[in-house]
């Protein structure tokens, strides 16, 4: 069996996205191929989820906010999820497109940014698992 190749997508591609990938790379190790994009990307990871992954042994500032355009070559992938954050998504080649809708915790305290981040990685295990 191949690498499961996921795709996240927010707008800035600064939080809920990079969340995702990361918790996808650690829940899923080597069975999985993570990407996330934005729509808009903001060009920054957000601080505040460097510092949340940071809690749980991940190192998010390694990563960069990067437009859908940038993760084109990867495609076809095996599921795409986009965050509720009534983007447009445009159309990538998958097998299946699955919307969380998942507050952006942008400016949320660290307690309530921590929420967001730990339904996050709940969403992951789940959808790893599912595949």
């Amino acid at each position: 069996m191949g690498k499961k190749k996921l795709l996240f997508v927010c707008v800035e591609n600064a939080n809920r996205s990079q969340m995702s990938q990361a918790f996808a790379r650690m829940i899923g190790g080597d069975s999985v191929e993570a990407f996330s994009a934005g729509s808009k990307p903001s060009g920054v990871v957000n601080p505040k989820a460097i510092a949340a992954m940071k809690e749980l042994g991940y190192d998010l500032s390694t990563h960069d906010s990067k437009s859908l355009k940038e993760v084109e070559q990867y495609a076809p992938f095996d599921a795409v999820v986009t965050m509720g954050c009534g983007d447009t998504c445009p159309w990538m080649p998958a097998k299946k497109f699955i919307d969380w809708q998942i507050p952006d915790p942008k400016h949320m305290e660290p307690e309530e940014f921590n929420k967001v981040r730990d339904f996050i990685g709940r969403q992951v295990k789940e959808l790893i698992e599912g595949l």
